[in-house]
Protein backbone atom coordinates (compact mmCIF):
# COMPACT_ATOMS: atom_id res chain seq x y z
CA UNK A 1 0.00 0.00 0.00
CA UNK A 2 1.21 3.53 -0.63
CA UNK A 3 1.06 6.51 1.71
CA UNK A 4 -1.52 8.34 -0.41
CA UNK A 5 -4.01 5.50 0.32
CA UNK A 6 -3.60 5.56 4.12
CA UNK A 7 -6.83 6.78 5.80
CA UNK A 8 -6.85 9.98 7.87
CA UNK A 9 -5.94 9.35 11.49
CA UNK A 10 -4.15 6.08 10.77
CA UNK A 11 -0.49 5.20 11.27
CA UNK A 12 1.71 3.09 9.04
CA UNK A 13 5.38 2.19 8.81
CA UNK A 14 7.41 3.12 5.74
CA UNK A 15 8.75 0.02 4.02
CA UNK A 16 10.29 1.59 0.88
CA UNK A 17 10.76 4.98 -0.75
CA UNK A 18 10.41 5.04 -4.51
CA UNK A 19 10.83 7.78 -7.06
CA UNK A 20 13.91 8.63 -9.02
CA UNK A 21 16.82 11.00 -8.61
CA UNK A 22 16.11 14.30 -6.91
CA UNK A 23 12.58 13.34 -5.85
CA UNK A 24 13.75 10.26 -3.93
CA UNK A 25 16.59 12.19 -2.30
CA UNK A 26 14.20 14.99 -1.27
CA UNK A 27 11.82 12.50 0.35
CA UNK A 28 14.67 10.82 2.22
CA UNK A 29 16.05 14.21 3.34
CA UNK A 30 12.64 15.06 4.83
CA UNK A 31 12.94 12.02 7.11
CA UNK A 32 10.77 9.64 5.12
CA UNK A 33 13.03 6.64 5.44
CA UNK A 34 12.21 2.92 5.85
CA UNK A 35 11.06 1.74 9.31
CA UNK A 36 9.75 5.23 10.20
CA UNK A 37 6.17 5.59 11.43
CA UNK A 38 3.91 8.15 9.75
CA UNK A 39 0.40 9.26 10.67
CA UNK A 40 -1.97 10.96 8.24
CA UNK A 41 -3.30 14.07 10.00
CA UNK A 42 -5.55 15.51 7.31
CA UNK A 43 -6.16 15.84 3.60
CA UNK A 44 -6.98 19.18 1.96
CA UNK A 45 -10.63 19.71 0.95
CA UNK A 46 -9.85 19.32 -2.76
CA UNK A 47 -7.93 16.07 -2.07
CA UNK A 48 -4.38 17.39 -2.44
CA UNK A 49 -2.05 17.88 -0.53
CA UNK A 50 -2.02 15.73 2.61
CA UNK A 51 -0.53 16.51 6.01
CA UNK A 52 1.38 13.80 7.85
CA UNK A 53 3.10 13.55 11.22
CA UNK A 54 6.60 12.08 10.97
CA UNK A 55 9.52 12.16 13.41
CA UNK A 56 7.85 14.74 15.67
CA UNK A 57 6.88 17.30 13.05
CA UNK A 58 4.10 17.98 10.56
CA UNK A 59 4.89 17.64 6.86
CA UNK A 60 2.72 18.47 3.86
CA UNK A 61 3.11 16.27 0.78
CA UNK A 62 1.52 16.27 -2.63
CA UNK A 63 -0.48 13.10 -3.25
CA UNK A 64 1.71 12.42 -6.29
CA UNK A 65 4.80 12.33 -4.05
CA UNK A 66 3.05 10.29 -1.34
CA UNK A 67 2.27 7.64 -3.96
CA UNK A 68 6.03 6.89 -4.15
CA UNK A 69 6.17 5.83 -0.49
CA UNK A 70 5.31 2.21 0.29
CA UNK A 71 3.93 1.57 3.77
CA UNK A 72 2.91 -1.35 5.92
CA UNK A 73 -0.47 -0.96 7.62
CA UNK A 74 -2.47 -3.59 9.47
CA UNK A 75 -5.79 -2.04 8.42
CA UNK A 76 -7.22 -1.63 11.90
CA UNK A 77 -9.00 1.56 12.84
CA UNK A 78 -7.37 3.55 15.64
Amino acid sequence: MTLDKLPVGQTGTISAVGGEGALRLRLLDMGLIPRTQVTVRKIAPMGDPMEIHVRGYELTLRMEDAANIEIEWDGEKA
